[in-house]
């Protein structure tokens, strides 16, 4: 091979070389923008998801803290709830309890039983008791208050009766013979009905009626002969002939 051949492609590889290398040159720079954009887009995908999982968080953190909210509305409103319905039983107990004190009882007094009002027991039964303490002033305002309140009652032939008591004891007698009498025109089969006649006659003689003391006696005997009463009654008449 001559001289000139030797050079000329010496030449060649000297022009050819330098291209090869700068189209290397441009591949690897090409790879690495491409390499770095796909990092910067991996790395905005990577912050987005971030970003997303952070917003995911939060919206699960907002609705725990609101599941947590209505659990204890509800818990609250449970409470309202059994609250409201205790109240209503109580409401509705005591409606029943005030219902029951006007709801007529069955009473028993003096071997005649009849219904009466709670009311009207429970002012009888005071009445009464007050006579039995030995307190025959506030009795007989009780057994006034009580004839004059309850008119119709059951209990009104005994409460005259106390009455007619309660005004001997204040020797009143005059008073004393008007209620006994009322008392017996009104029930005179009552099983009282044989003391009123005695406490009549004891009344007329405390009035110094011995006259009159000694008809009702009579008609005591008469009318209730078997009564404990009429006993009494014949001694009495025995004494005043």
């Amino acid at each position: 091979m001559s001289v000139r051949v030797l050079a000329a492609l010496g030449l060649c590889t000297v022009l050819v070389h330098p291209a090869y290398a700068f189209l290397e040159d441009a591949e690897a720079r090409r790879a690495i923008l491409e390499l770095r954009q796909r990092f910067d887009t991996s790395t905005q995908e990577t912050a987005q998801m971030r970003r997303s999982l952070l917003d995911l968080q939060s919206q699960i953190e907002s609705m725990r803290r609101e599941i947590a909210q209505l659990t204890g509305a509800n818990e609250q409103l449970e409470r309202q709830v059994a609250e409201l319905q205790s109240r209503q039983k109580d409401l509705a107990k005591g409606l029943d309890d005030r219902l029951r004190r006007f709801e007529p009882v069955q009473v028993q007094v003096d071997g005649l039983e009849f219904s009466a009002d709670p009311a009207e027991k429970r002012d009888f039964d005071a009445a009464l008791e007050q006579f039995r303490a030995g307190d025959f002033a506030g009795a007989r305002k009780a057994f006034a208050n009580f004839v004059n309140s309850y008119p119709n009652s059951g209990y009104l032939p005994s409460a005259r009766f106390w009455l007619g008591n309660t005004q001997y004891a204040g020797r009143d007698y005059k008073e004393a013979i008007a209620n006994f009498r009322s008392m017996l025109k009104a029930a005179p089969q009552h099983t009282r009905a044989a003391d009123a006649s005695l406490s009549i006659a004891n009344c007329q003689l405390e009035l110094k009626d011995a006259k009159g003391a000694v008809k009702t006696l009579q008609d005591l005997v008469r009318d209730y002969p078997a009564s404990e009463a009429a006993s009494t009654a014949k001694e009495r008449l025995q004494r005043l002939k």
